[in-house]
């Protein structure tokens, strides 16, 4: 049977690039009324598999998340290498980045994907799952990202 559709309508985050994680997380905690959130740093990309453009990658990023009742708010501070969040920054400098999905069967999603002319532009591992980012700026004006909790095989 094939996908007629992306796999979830669920969304699960919305992301946020930013130049100072630091600085970002207080200024959303500030408004919000949250607590600051802790900031996480991503293993180096060698390490979790990630790829960018195809090519291995070895970038890392500054992570925070505020749990919004369902939805989580992420801001990602790159840290250098390759990658979809440093290509972002560097383009449209401080902004939404993507909207993201969980999804099972994460390969069905990433066909269909194709089909629609939204190509994958960088994944990873994330202990026994994955993400993956695809570049839907032409049809939906933002990136998408696939997030998969238990890996079945790797996305490509």
């Amino acid at each position: 049977m094939s996908e007629t559709h992306l796999g979830s309508s669920k969304l699960a985050q919305v992301a946020i690039v930013v130049r100072d994680i630091e600085e970002a997380s207080r200024r959303y905690a500030e408004v919000l009324g949250l607590p600051v959130p802790n900031v996480i740093t991503t293993e180096p990309g060698l390490q979790v598999e990630m790829s960018y453009q195809g090519e291995p990658s070895d970038a890392r990023a500054k992570l925070a998340f505020f749990d919004l009742g369902g939805v989580q708010l992420e801001l990602i501070q790159p840290l250098g290498g390759a990658s979809t969040w440093q290509e972002a920054l560097d383009r449209n400098g401080e902004g939404v980045h993507h909207l993201a999905f969980w999804v099972e069967g994460m390969q069905r999603s990433v066909d269909f994907l194709k089909t629609h002319g939204i190509p994958m532009v960088q994944r990873g591992d994330m202990g026994e799952g994955q993400y993956a980012y695809f570049d839907a700026e032409d049809s939906l004006h933002v990136a998408l990202e696939l997030l998969e909790k238990k890996r079945d095989g790797r996305a490509a």
